[in-house]
C-alpha cells in the first residue's frame, strides 16, 4: 500500500547496507511509518508498516554511518546534504523583530523583483513542512507588474460573472441552508469585495493585486493536506521579508476560482494546474512606504490545558 499524490502512487525503495549499519537503532526511532526494526543487531525493513515507506527520508538522513539509501517518491541519496548547525543558531529575539515589523505592504516601487531574488524565496518555500511527501504544492509565478495586473484584470472579467452569488434572491433563497454567519459574510465581506474589485478596475485601479512587481501563487491538489499551501506560502512570505521585500498575503482571489465550469476554465487559462481546497497568493516588490511603529496582535483566545 503506498499513500498517493499527483506525483507518484508507490512507496520508497529502503535499501540497508548492513556492512555499514551499526545498529545504534536511531532510524527505527524516527521511522514514524514504524517500518524498521533491528535484528541481530542491523536495521532491516518490517513486513508490516503503517502505509509503506512515504520518502521523507528521516532514517537516511539521521543516520550516522551512510548505511541507508531511499529511493522513489521524488527522492534519492542525491538530495542528501550536509547540514551547518552554527550558520542555523538563529537567534530568537532577531527573528521575532522581523515578525514584528512585517507589515502587509501593497505600495509597491516600480523596479523589478530580481530572478535570483525569486530563486531564493522559492528555495526557502520548498523547506516548508508537509503533510506527507513528496510535496503536492504546485507555484504559479508572476515575474512583472504586466503579468500581475494582466492576471488581475482576468480576474475581475471572471468575477463579474459571480455576482449572483451575493444577489438578494440568492442569499434569500440560501440563508436556511447555510444559516446567519455564513449569510453575513456572503452580505458583509464578499459582495463588498467582489464590488470592490471590479468596479475599481473598471476605473484602472488594480486593487486586486495592487500592480506588484511579483506575486507567487502557491495551491495543491486533492491528495494535498490543506494547509500544505497556506505553510509553503507562509515560508515565501518570511524569505521576502528577510531579503527586504514587502510581503501581502491576498486570500480573496483563490476560493473564487474553484468555482463551477467557469472556474475550471479559469484555472486553465492560466495553467493552475489542480482545483484545490486551499491556495494562496503572495505579493511582492520593494517598498514604497516605511511603518515607523508596529501594532501589538493578539489571539482570540490561548486556553492552557
Amino acid at each position: 500500500m503506498a499513500i498517493p499524490t499527483t506525483r507518484t502512487k508507490t512507496k520508497g525503495n529502503i535499501k540497508i547496507d548492513t556492512e555499514k549499519c551499526t545498529g545504534c537503532g536511531l532510524c527505527v526511532y524516527v521511522c514514524k511509518d514504524f517500518g524498521l526494526e533491528i535484528k541481530n543487531n542491523k536495521a532491516q525493513e518490517k513486513q508490516d508498516p503503517l502505509f509503506g515507506c512515504i520518502g521523507c527520508g528521516h532514517c537516511m538522513a539521521i543516520c550516522p554511518s551512510g548505511a541507508i539509501t531511499i529511493s522513489g517518491r521524488t527522492l534519492s541519496k542525491d538530495d542528501l546534504f550536509a547540514l551547518d548547525k552554527d550558520k542555523a543558531k538563529l537567534q530568537y529575539e532577531d527573528f521575532y523583530n522581523l515578525l514584528k515589523q512585517r507589515r502587509s505592504i501593497r505600495e509597491f516601487k516600480n523596479i523589478l523583483v530580481e530572478s535570483y531574488t525569486i530563486e531564493k524565496i522559492l528555495n526557502a518555500a520548498k523547506c516548508a513542512p508537509m503533510g506527507l511527501p513528496p510535496s503536492d504544492v504546485n507555484v504559479l509565478v508572476f515575474d512583472t507588474k504586466k503579468k500581475v495586473r494582466d492576471f488581475a484584470i482576468d480576474f475581475c472579467n471572471y468575477a463579474k460573472g459571480l455576482k449572483w452569488l451575493c444577489s438578494k434572491w440568492f442569499l434569500f433563497l440560501m440563508r436556511p441552508f447555510w444559516g446567519k454567519k455564513t449569510d453575513e459574510l456572503f452580505r458583509n465581506f464578499l459582495k463588498p469585495l467582489l464590488d470592490t474589485y471590479t468596479k475599481n478596475m473598471d476605473k484602472g485601479v488594480n486593487l486586486v493585486t495592487y500592480d506588484a512587481p511579483l506575486a507567487i501563487y502557491f495551491y495543491a491538489s486533492c491528495y494535498s493536506d490543506p494547509a500544505d499551501p497556506i505553510i509553503a506560502a507562509t515560508y515565501a512570505m518570511l524569505a521576502g521579508e528577510a531579503l527586504g521585500l514587502g510581503t501581502c498575503m491576498i486570500g480573496g482571489i483563490h476560493p473564487l476560482i474553484q468555482i463551477g465550469k467557469k472556474g475550471t476554465k479559469f484555472r486553465q487559462k492560466h495553467k493552475i494546474r489542480y482545483k484545490s481546497r486551499e491556495g494562496l497568493f503572495v505579493l511582492f516588490g520593494y517598498k514604497d512606504v516605511e511603518y515607523k511603529k508596529g501594532i501589538r496582535r493578539s489571539f482570540a483566545s490561548v486556553d492552557y490545558v
